[in-house]
């Protein structure tokens, strides 16, 4: 049986977008009840060890203010700076302690920083973030009992998990960093906000995934030409003047509508030059990068991006082992 990890941003789901738009608001006192519900399902499943990422804000250690459970609950050892690079760490040390699975507390932003340091542990995000087009929004309990199912080996990686496709920011052989959603080239002059949400300063998007169910740029691809779950397809589009316009909703509440100059879909053998500079570069919507003309970047498509948690084929292939169903013939033993 393994351990598991929990990874809660504390600074998920405050950016500007609640000032522009009408993002969700889960402040850390919500986030510190979600991680006591995980706990509980965990301690249920038998589960012996939890890590917990430390934060300035608390969040971990409300979590463990009077929560009724025998499991063992520590934080690991490490230095705490505030800012993303905390989730980077923990995620690393998490991997390197082989837990089973890491819950993510936060949106698109943090699972793209924890995506990179934990490598094949799997990886089940709760969304607690803004715009939520990678992880998923789901009760904390059954989060913990999916994490659970396969941290204590009654499911297995292959069964339940999936490898998802990202995009590869890239200077000739140089990987300059990842997105897990989308890839937003902006006229903007400078950072300032992180988050994007003018549709008159977007020059270029590249898709990882385009979902009309989603929100954000995601959703932008997703009303042009969807592209199904699994499938290792990536979209990039050219705005400016064309012959179509998309009305889409770039963050909760605000419907926007951006002018088409060309779209397309492509595939990991594709590398393509961001070619609009000078340029600000947004990744999983905030903006990270200010490029100048003579910047040669290009961006691809990757399969083997984090494996990911399916939480519903983990509880039916439970349900369907009678797992949960005491006095069955199949084993019923949650330890």
């Amino acid at each position: 049986m393994k351990s598991v990890g929990i990874i809660a941003n504390p600074a998920s789901g405050k950016d500007i977008r609640r000032l522009v738009a009408y993002g969700s608001v889960f402040d850390n006192h919500e986030k510190s009840n979600i991680i006591k519900r995980i706990l509980m399902a965990l301690d249920a499943l038998g589960i012996q060890h939890v890590y917990i990422m430390p934060d300035l804000s608390g969040v971990g250690s409300k979590a463990l203010d009077d929560v009724a459970i025998s499991l063992s609950a520590q934080f690991l050892e490490m230095a705490v700076d505030g800012n993303q690079q905390d989730s980077m760490r923990a995620a690393a040390m998490m991997n390197a302690m082989d837990v089973g699975c890491i819950i993510t507390l936060g949106g698109d932003g943090t699972n793209r920083v924890v995506a990179k340091t934990c490598r094949e542990t799997p990886l089940l995000p709760i969304s607690t973030g803004t715009n939520n087009v990678f992880p998923f929004m789901i009760e904390g309990t059954l989060a913990g009992l999916a994490a659970g199912l396969l941290a204590a080996g009654k499911v297995g990686v292959e069964e339940c998990c999936l490898s998802v496709p990202y995009l590869e920011l890239s200077c000739g052989n140089e990987i300059i960093d990842t997105a897990l959603v989308d890839l937003v080239v902006t006229d903007d002059a400078y950072i300032g906000a992180r988050a994007v949400w003018e549709p008159e300063s977007i020059k270029e998007v590249f898709l990882a995934r385009a979902r009309p169910t989603g929100i954000g740029f995601s959703a932008l691809g997703g009303y042009l030409e969807p592209i199904p779950s699994g499938s290792i397809k990536g979209m990039h589009i050219v705005a400016g003047k064309g012959e179509k316009a998309v009305r889409a909703p770039l963050a909760p509440g605000l419907i926007s509508e951006l002018s088409i100059a060309s779209y397309r879909t492509f595939g990991p053998s594709e590398e393509i030059p961001i070619s609009r500079l000078p340029a600000t570069l947004a990744l999983d919507g905030e903006r990270e990068l200010s490029l100048d003309e003579a910047d040669e970047m290009s961006v691809r498509l990757r399969s083997d991006g984090p494996v990911v948690v399916d939480i519903d084929r983990a509880l039916w292939l439970a349900a369907e082992r009678n797992l949960f169903v005491h006095g069955a013939k199949r084993p019923t033993s949650f330890n």
